[in-house]
């Protein structure tokens, strides 16, 4: 299973400034559609007490049509500012369980960890320090070599923060230098690929990890995933290394390397 703390799935945290500014006008447009509401319906369902001309007295609705217009005026704000706090929060949930979640904080033996110091770094990544949180991830390092999770981090704050996806690669081929569970390490090196392969441009480094994967851990997901880009069967050995095909751009969807003339 695709591990949502390594690979985050392009999600760019926004400025805390300006997710609080969100949170605040669409709760104030939330309480004014809902106030407005209210009122409207209020008017619009109101009733008024007419005589006849036998003396009866009855209560009849009167029909405001511009009541019933602002009603459904508000109702429709209402609903579009729902619908927004609705996205803001399950994002911002998303991502809490995402980055604090133990089941995808790991070291190299597989088992769950928390750090206090982990979550100070994290703490100041959340408030938009991000060297700060690098500078700190790093010292846990060293005093923790073996708790990879903290570089996975850091290769995060790279790529989705500081948008420096040179940085970001270089984390990560630091980080498979280590060995541990295949399909984890399988799945980071794929993410590794698509940097290459998009951001950074460089098609010769992804098709060399993309048969790294595929010769290196042959019966995981990631190297099925691995053939498909390379365009190989789904069993069997790879093919001799070919030189791949000139291109200005990025490694596109079902990339095939192109046959070397006889």
């Amino acid at each position: 299973m695709r591990n949502a703390y390594i690979f985050p799935d392009g999600h760019h945290d926004m400025k805390p400034w300006l997710k609080i500014t969100l949170y605040t006008v669409l709760a104030g447009l939330l309480v004014w559609t809902t106030t407005g509401f209210i009122r409207s319906y209020r008017l619009a369902t109101a009733t008024t007490s007419v005589t006849n001309t036998e003396g009866e007295t009855a209560s009849i609705r009167v029909n405001n049509k511009e009541a019933q217009s602002r009603m459904s005026m508000f109702g429709f704000g209402g609903l579009l500012a729902v619908l927004g706090l609705g996205l803001m929060l399950s994002r911002d949930i998303s991502h809490w369980f995402a980055t604090r979640t133990t089941d995808f904080l790991y070291n190299d033996n597989l088992e769950g960890m928390q750090n206090p110091d982990f979550d100070r770094a994290e703490a100041a990544a959340m408030q938009g320090n991000y060297m700060d949180a690098v500078g700190m991830l790093r010292d846990f390092l060293k005093k923790n070599p073996r708790e990879i999770y903290a570089q996975i981090r850091i290769a995060e704050i790279y790529e989705n923060e500081l948008k420096n996806y040179l940085a970001a690669a270089l984390e990560y081929e630091d980080l498979l230098q280590h060995k541990f569970n295949g399909d984890r390490w399988g799945w980071a090196a794929i993410h590794l690929a698509n940097l290459y392969s998009g951001k950074l441009d460089k098609p010769d480094q992804t098709l060399a990890w993309l048969r790294r994967i595929a010769t290196e851990y042959p019966e995981t997901g990631p190297a099925k995933k691995a053939r498909e880009r390379l365009g190989l069967p789904e069993t069997g050995s790879l093919p001799p290394p070919q030189e791949p095909p000139p291109s200005s751009g990025g490694l596109p969807p079902g990339f095939s390397p192109k046959k070397r003339s006889k």
